[in-house]
Order: C-alpha cells, then structure tokens, then sequence
C-alpha cells in the first residue's frame, strides 16, 4: 500500500470516529459548538491522530480505545489553530482554505470554541464509556503526555517563543526550541501516546520517543520552507506571512537550499529511531518521508 492510500485510509477511519464522538448541537448551546465543529472538519491531514494510531498498530493494539485517544489529538491540535489564527496572535482569516474560526464566529466565538475542544479533548481520554479497556494507569499516562504536550512545557510554551520573538534577532537556539515546543511536541506527544496504547517497552518507548522528536522538527521546517515557496492556494492559508509578521524561520537562518538539507537530515534521524523495529513501522518510515516531501 503507497503512503497516500495509507493516509486516506486512516483519515476516513478517524474522521468517522470523530463523527460519533463529537459534540453536536444543544439549544443555547448550537452556536458554540458549530463554532467548534466548523474547525475541526475543515480538513487538515490528520497527521497526530494517524502517528497515534501507526505506533499502537505497530506494536499490536488495534483496540477500540485507539480511536478516540487519536481523536483527543485532533482536538488538541484544532484549538491550538484557531487560537494561533486570533488577530492578538498571528492575525491570519484563512485557514485550510476557509475563513478562520474569528472571522466566521467572531474573536469571543473563536476564543470559546478552542477551549472547548481543548477541555474536551481530556474529555474524550477521561471517559469510561469510550476508553473501557483502558486501565487507570494507562489513563492517567495519556492524559500526562497530553497535557505536558499541549502545555507551557510544549505547544503552548513555544507559542510564547514565538510571539515574543517577533521582529527580534533571536538566535538559533532559540528557533530549535521553539519548533520543537510548538509543532514538535505535540506530534512526539502523539506517537508517545500510541507507544502506551501499544504497550511499549522502555526502550522501545524511548526510541519512539526520539522519532517522534525529529518528524516533528521535521514537519516545522517543512512548513517553514512551504511558507516561502508555496502559494496562497497550495496551503489552504497566506503564503509569505512568516516575513510579513517577522518570524524567525529555518529559511532566514539557511536559506531555501539549506532548509531542505535540514529537513532532510531530520527525516533521516527519524528514520534511524526505527532500526530496531520490523516492517510493522513501515508506515512511519513512510510517513517520515511524506512529512519531507508534502507540499502543503
């Protein structure tokens, strides 16, 4: 099976899932939670969910706990979206080629929608009913990796970074850490999280670990590099609004050439996490290689 039918396929499986378990509408309620569905079927790759759920499959787990412990990432990831879309943020009104959540639900609307994809996706991990085959101790492992993940110590933290590097000349240091907090941490957190579900040893848990590090350096710069050279069309959101709002980014440090070769070297770290895995991690080697190549 090719990468892009693999991809297709577990995006229908996790879109499906999220379907069922998503919140719908509830009288004084329809409003805010259309505002939080209208982001989180927009579309998207569905990236965090799928690492999820390759490296439980990789190491056997194909229980139904999967799924909605993949959905808790998409929701996660959603949020941190329509936040990063807000005019105190990064001021953007397109996203996944349509108008972000602010610009259709206004700034209020937006702010609440993400918290409440952020609350419920601990929900979802939280929830006996959905997660019956999960031991308490599994839980609370999950929901630990999330949460540090998706907070001041990951994603949240590197959005500080981010906006407070603003039109500084920061060094790359801090670049590096901020990539690997605001994009990188939440896609570690995804394969580490499929890692408990699959029951991993401690080494192989670190080793997923270290893939999970590198994808997600990966995957930052890749969309660093796509912000230069793609289009408006091609990304679903504006090209060239990392110079706009004076970013620092692997291209003003490398330059377009020098970018590639960083990613490329990133994926190749990744790939070497996986030596010590058979073919079952096949679909991390490939997709790997996808989050080099993909050019939206």
């Amino acid at each position: 099976m090719t990468i892009k039918q693999y991809l297709h396929d577990k995006k229908k499986i996790v879109e499906d899932a999220m379907s069922r378990y998503m919140l719908s509408g509830d009288d004084l309620l329809d409003n805010h939670i259309e505002a939080m569905r209208y982001s989180l079927f927009a579309g998207g790759k569905r990236v965090r969910p799928i690492l999820c759920i390759a490296v439980a499959e990789a190491l056997g787990c194909t229980a139904d706990s999967t799924l909605p412990v993949a959905m808790s990432l998409e929701c996660i990831h959603t949020y941190s979206l329509i936040h990063d879309d807000l005019p105190a943020m990064d001021n953007d009104d397109l996203r996944r080629g349509k108008p972000t959540n602010h610009i259709k639900f206004g700034e209020a609307g937006a702010i609440l929608a993400g918290d409440g994809l952020l609350t419920f996706g601990f929900d979802l991990l939280s929830n006996p009913n959905l997660c019956a085959d999960l031991t308490a101790e599994t839980r609370v492992k999950l929901i630990q990796v999330l949460a540090r993940s998706a907070g001041s110590l990951g994603m949240v933290g590197g959005q500080a970074i981010d906006i407070e590097s603003e039109g500084q000349n920061i060094p790359f240091a801090t670049l590096r850490q901020l990539h690997s907090c605001k994009t990188g941490a939440l896609i570690k957190g995804s394969v580490q999280m499929g890692a408990i579900l699959g029951g991993a040893t401690p080494e192989q848990y670190e080793a997923f670990s270290q893939y999970g590090t590198h994808i997600g350096l990966a995957f930052q710069i890749v969309d660093d590099l796509l912000n230069v050279t793609a289009t408006t069309e091609q990304l679903g959101k504006k090209a060239g609004s990392d110079a706009k709002l004076e970013k620092a980014t692997y291209p003003a440090f490398f330059g377009v050439e020098g970018t590639r070769e960083k990613a490329k070297q990133a994926v190749n770290d990744a790939l070497s996490c996986l030596e010590q895995f058979d073919t079952k991690c096949n679909p991390l080697r490939d997709l790997a290689q996808y989050i080099y190549a993909r050019n939206k």
